[in-house]
């Protein structure tokens, strides 16, 4: 197991005091990442001691690290997995040779802008949340978001690392524009459009960890397939994390069906935002959105660049090595959506050409978990209601259905239709104004907003009451 130096000015394990040049780069970043945090990050109670999962080490027992920090102090720190002896590249045209440690320069550019815009979605997540401590609906929930924040800090890190060692000069420049870029900005925007969108509110944001955090699971896990070594260990680790941040998501979608719910049999009604409650039809059209936001993440269904970092062996598939195929995919096909004058249909394309397309399967059939135990809450409730996933053509600003009008059950439809129903099928405004009205914030010990049940059990066998952020 690789040793980490837990108590160096940057903890790590990647031997960075033996790399004076790199340290001293580093250490001169650190200083601008803190400017940042301290103004991009969380606008209230930076100061407050929070309590804080830190990583210690790689492993298992790494996990347990748990004390009331303040976030400018937290210990960001740059972690990869342990290597694996003699690991082979288990995909494209290089499958079967031996792993990188170095960077091959024919893949330079391809392995330079991967990480990048991988890197960028870690602070643009931070920005997207920054004001929602001042709405937490407890302070168990406010220290989940605060977890979520500084682990997003730390997966930035992560790709600064690997920017500063293996690419120079443009690597240091692209980590310094990484802090220049901010979400929603429009002169310097986050790169990809989905951390560009407000998260005003809690329900966006259980949302958001859900779908959008879930997008990154998949993400990462491509990359950690990477003959680059050094970065799918890095991707590796950070996926350890990532697991938290939809769990929160799953659990705080999941307490707000349930309060909704419970305020339905209470009160014998359907409708329970009288009573500051979320109705099911509006989680619904939260799920749409997010849900449809987050397809666009993949890309468009077929792609070459895909299929070029799949040759290359710098980007693989979900579990890759799981998979009982010749893993080139030069000769193998499959069907993928398409979208023309005749409406909704399917086309054959080589499994090279749609790797997008595999990953957004393997994505959407991981949500449908979520959504199959929210559908168990509410049969058991009695009630008779089923959330579902929209169409993968709905709502969609990416690939073949981006100039399509497509209902949630996947028909295709005309303007005047799409125009005539979008406020039953996405929030409108009303809703959002509706939404942001509850959010107001729960700072005493063990209570709970009137909108979201309490959790099942509190964090790391503290009660639902513990004093998560001291006020």
């Amino acid at each position: 197991m690789t040793v980490v130096d837990i108590n160096a000015k940057i903890p790590n394990n990647v031997g960075l005091a033996d790399d004076r040049r790199l340290q001293r780069a580093l250490e001169g970043w650190q200083p601008k990442f803190i400017r940042w945090w301290e103004d991009m990050g969380p606008s209230a109670f930076q100061r407050n001691p929070v309590f804080l999962r830190t990583a210690i080490s790689v492993g298992q027992e790494g996990w347990a690290n748990f004390d009331h920090v303040e976030m400018p102090d937290y210990r960001w720190g740059i972690f990869l997995a342990d290597q694996e002896p003699n690991r082979k590249i288990a995909f494209g045209d290089h499958k079967g040779e031996d792993a990188w440690q170095e960077v091959p320069g024919e893949y330079r550019s391809d392995l330079r802008r991967l990480i990048v815009v991988q890197g960028d979605t870690e602070p643009a997540s931070v920005e997207q949340q920054r004001h929602l401590s001042l709405t937490a609906p407890s302070l168990y929930d406010m220290r989940n978001l605060f977890q979520v924040n500084v682990e997003e800090g730390r997966h930035l890190w992560a790709m600064v690392y690997l920017l500063h060692r293996y690419f120079g000069r443009e690597g240091r420049d692209d980590a310094d524009e990484m802090l220049m870029r901010h979400s929603g900005d429009e002169d310097n925007p986050r790169i990809l459009g989905a951390f560009n969108e407000e998260t005003p509110d809690w329900l966006s944001f259980f949302m958001f960890t859900y779908f959008t955090d879930r997008d990154g699971k998949y993400q990462l896990a491509s990359l950690r397939e990477s003959a680059f070594d050094p970065l799918s260990r890095t991707c590796d680790f950070m996926l350890k994390e990532e697991a938290y941040h939809m769990f929160v998501g799953a659990t705080g979608v999941g307490r707000v069906v349930q309060r909704t719910l419970d305020l339905m049999r209470e009160h014998d009604t359907d409708d329970v935002q009288p009573l500051g409650g979320l109705n099911l039809g509006l989680l619904q059209k939260y799920i749409n959105f997010h849900y449809s936001v987050s397809l666009d993440l993949f890309g468009s269904e077929t792609s070459t660049n895909a299929a070029n970092y799949f040759g290359a062996g710098i980007k693989g598939r979900f579990q890759e090595e799981r998979r009982n195929d010749d893993h080139q995919l030069k000769t193998v096909y499959r069907n993928v959506p398409h979208f023309d004058e005749n409406g909704v249909g399917l086309r054959e394309v080589t499994q090279l050409a749609a790797l997008n397309e595999t990953l957004r399967d393997d994505y959407a059939e991981d949500c449908q978990k979520g959504l199959d135990r929210w559908n168990r809450a509410t049969a058991d409730a009695g009630v008779d209601v089923t959330f579902t996933l929209p169409h993968a053509g709905f709502h969609r600003q990416v690939g073949t259905f981006r100039d399509a009008y497509i209902s949630p059950t996947g028909q295709s439809i005309s303007k005047s239709e799409w125009s005539g129903n979008v406020g039953r099928w996405l929030p409108t405004d009303a809703d959002r104004a509706y939404v942001k009205s509850l959010m107001v914030g729960v700072t005493k010990l063990g209570e709970m907003a009137g909108w979201v049940a309490p959790p099942s059990r509190g964090i790391h066998q503290k009660p639902v009451e513990y004093d998560y952020v001291q006020l």
